[in-house]
Order: C-alpha cells, then structure tokens, then sequence
C-alpha cells in the first residue's frame, strides 16, 4: 500500500502539469492571434497611398482646370452619332414632338398675332410643357442651333430637329391659311383686312436696305438679334430647372414673352412701323414669309432674299448661340456645372 501512494502523486502531479502547459500553450496561442490581429489592423491602418509624382499632378490640375477644352466639351450624350441615333424609337417620337409642337406654336402665332405677346406667352407654356419630355421641346431653330453650339445635342440630332421645325411650321401656316381662304371665299372677310399677321414683303425690306429707310433695315435685324439672345439666353437658364417642367416651360415662356415685348415696343413706338418686321423664329418665317412670292428672274429672286435671309435666319441663329455662350459663361464664372 505504501508503495502505491507515490506513483498516484507522481501521476497526479503529471496531470496538473501537462494542464497547465496546456493552458499555457492555449493562452500563448491567443496571445499570438490577439497580437497577429492587432499588427493586421496597425498594418491596414498605417496602409499609405501610392506617391502621386508633380508630373501626374500637373496632368490632373491641368485637365480639370483647362477653360477653353472644358467650355467646348461634349455635354450631351457622348455615343449618340449617324450610327447610332436610330438604333432606337426615340428619336422619331422627338422629331414628332418637334413637328406637332412646332405646329402648334405657329397656329398659335398666327391666330394670337405678334402683337398679342400677353396671350401667346399662355399658348407657348403649354406647348413647351407638353412636349418638353419628349424632344426637349426646341420648338424653334435659334435653341436647336444653341443646343448644337454648345455640344449638348449632336449634330444630326440637330439638323433633324431643323427639318421636323420646318415641316411643323409648315403644316401649321398650311392649316390656318386654309381656314383663312374658306374664309375670304364666302365673302365673310376681305382678303386685305389683314386678319392673318404677316411679315412685311421681301420686296420692301430689300427695297428699305437699298433706298436706306431710315436705316430700318438693320434696325430689324437687330430686333431679331436681340430677340433671339433672350430667348436661347432664358432657354439655357431653364436647362437647371429641368426636373420641374412647369417651372422650366415657365421659365422658357417668360424669355420669349421679354422678346416679343421689346420687339413690339421697339418697332411701334421707337420705329413707329406698324408692319409686322419680327417673328424671332426662323423655321416660322420661313414658311410663311421668307420666300418672295415672284420674282423676275434668277437675279430679282437672289436680290429680294438675301436681306430676308440675313435678317430672319442667319442673325437670329448667330443670336441663339450667343445666348447659350453667355449663359454658359456665366454659369462658369459662378462655380456652377454646365446645364444640360
């Protein structure tokens, strides 16, 4: 019995020891993880970027700070070229929208007239408000040929926009000029009462640029000019607001309402011409008053158009892509982004 008591020591002792380097071992292990993980969480968060060299850094203050690139950027959708605008349907409900409303806009003026701006402001917030989702609602070659200059639409989306205004003009002047002949047919009105407004002949802003009316002739174009500025001018401002098409139609109507004002206050009384001289919409005018109505030749033709050309086209154009500058200048020089 005796000598049984120490080998039960001896394996007790040699239980409580391997416990213990058990423990020890297991409390070193989590020492070791603790102590891994502390240096894995020391090591990400002393993690440092890759150097940037003073040449990489001069490349990307250059390119975010270059005025003139930045100012010619392509705003619009950059994929959108001849190949690829018709790959879809929405182009052709744009070139629709840009017809229908372009129509609508000019039975408005012709029924409403030009001298009506009060009423036709009304007309031309409902029109941009309707088709605003659909194409933009341009409605008028000055905006297109702003839209363009400023690279937020591509070219061929502009040059279609300008057919579809021209067409929609066009079916416009066809439908109320058809109510207007019924009209004198009956014998209800006299074809010289000068119901449908009209602008003043080519004939006779030709024969004012010649004869040297009063200067009038250039007196005109400057209205459309400065119309057309206004107009482009209040377009691109309204470009931020586009989220909200009540308040964008609003905002596109009151700048053509300021343009037809000053066009009316400026013609009757500074001018004191009560012909109509303006339109600020060169689809407009071309349809229904650009054109001579005969000419006695080639050369007649040439000579009565051109003053109607520059006055009615090539200068509002000009106009509409000065409004957009000015706006995009403005909007850079306040810290803002440009709108599109």
């Amino acid at each position: 019995m005796a000598t049984n008591k120490p080998k039960t020591a001896k394996k007790s002792a040699g239980k409580k020891t391997s416990v213990k380097s058990k423990t020890v071992s297991a409390k070193a292990k989590t020492t070791a993880k603790s102590v891994a993980a502390k240096t894995t969480k020391k090591e990400k968060e002393t993690v440092k970027l890759p150097k940037v060299t003073v040449e990489e850094k001069t490349v990307i203050v250059s390119e975010k700070t270059h005025p003139v690139k930045e100012f010619f950027a392509r705003k619009g959708d950059q994929n959108e070229n001849i190949l690829t605008i018709f790959k879809d349907t929405k182009i052709i409900g744009a070139i629709i929208a840009e017809i229908f409303g372009t129509m609508l806009l000019t039975m408005v003026v012709l029924t409403l007239g030009l001298f009506n701006p009060l009423y036709l402001i009304f007309g031309y917030i409902g029109i941009t408000a309707a088709v605003f989702k659909l194409s933009g609602a341009h409605l008028n070659p000055i905006i297109t040929a702003g839209m363009m200059a400023s690279r937020r639409i591509s070219a061929i989306r502009g040059v279609l926009y300008f057919v579809a205004q021209i067409l929609g003009a066009w079916f416009g002047f066809m439908i109320i000029n058809g109510f207007y002949n019924v009209g004198i047919a009956s014998g209800n009105i006299d074809a010289t009462s000068g119901v449908l407004p009209t602008l003043m002949p080519a004939g006779e802003v030709y024969a004012a640029a010649e004869e040297g009316f009063g200067g009038f002739f250039w007196a005109f174009t400057m209205i459309e000019f400065i119309g057309a500025i206004i107009i482009a001018f209040f377009y691109a401002r309204a470009l931020n607001y586009k989220r909200g098409v009540y308040t964008f139609a609003a905002i596109v109507g009151s700048g053509v309402f300021l343009a037809m004002l000053l066009a009316v206050i400026i013609n009757s009384n500074y001018l004191g011409v009560q012909d109509n001289t303006f339109i600020l919409n060169p689809a407009v005018s071309f349809m229904y008053g650009l054109l001579p109505a005969s000419a006695d030749g080639f050369d007649a033709l040439m000579s009565a158009l051109w003053p109607m050309v520059v006055c009615y086209v090539i200068f509002p154009i000009i106009g509409g892509v000065l409004g957009f500058y000015l706006s995009d200048i403005a909007s850079k020089l306040r810290g803002q982004e440009y709108a599109n």
